[in-house]
């Protein structure tokens, strides 16, 4: 085994927060499509910024914001792509496991986030809206979540690093 395959073992923590920050620039090119076609009028990290924590957001300058808001969410993604390498290992090398948690990000913020918060999100009724987001959790998940990958080779394949001459 190499090292930097134990390297990876060690901080799974680390390994979850790089998939989490990536899951979550991926989201936000859904998103943009999600609100260009209508289904979304304000994505959740813009939300929680303009509506949550307004004068955080009134500290960028008015020209910055946009940017301020997507590093936000790419935050976001990285911290909760942590809190997901922090699971069991036996846990986090389900196939289901990051779908699951993806939904599970998705409902901590329309039940609690968002109420807490008195967003707007969590005082209108809005089905397209929660299906994009919902949508675009499970499709973090399983960015966050990387499979176990499938066996391509047979066993008579030789792995390299164990090549003994």
């Amino acid at each position: 085994m190499s090292g930097r395959t134990n390297r990876v073992e060690r901080r799974p923590w680390l390994k979850g927060a790089l998939r989490g920050a990536v899951a979550a620039m991926a989201m936000s090119g859904m998103r943009q499509v999600a609100v260009g076609v209508g289904m979304i009028e304000h994505t959740p990290p813009e939300a929680i910024l303009r509506e949550g924590v307004p004068t955080l957001l009134r500290q960028v300058p008015e020209h910055r914001r946009t940017a301020a808001i997507e590093l936000a969410h790419w935050s976001y993604g990285a911290a909760a792509g942590a809190a997901f390498g922090l699971l069991p290992g036996r846990l986090r090398g389900r196939r289901m496991t990051g779908p699951i948690y993806g939904v599970l990000a998705w409902g901590l913020f329309e039940l609690a986030v968002a109420p807490s918060l008195d967003l707007a999100h969590a005082r209108r009724t809005r089905p397209r809206e929660r299906l994009a987001l919902l949508v675009d959790h499970v499709f973090f998940g399983l960015i966050v979540g990387e499979p176990p990958e499938a066996e391509i080779s047979g066993p008579e394949a030789k792995d390299p690093e164990r090549e003994t001459d």
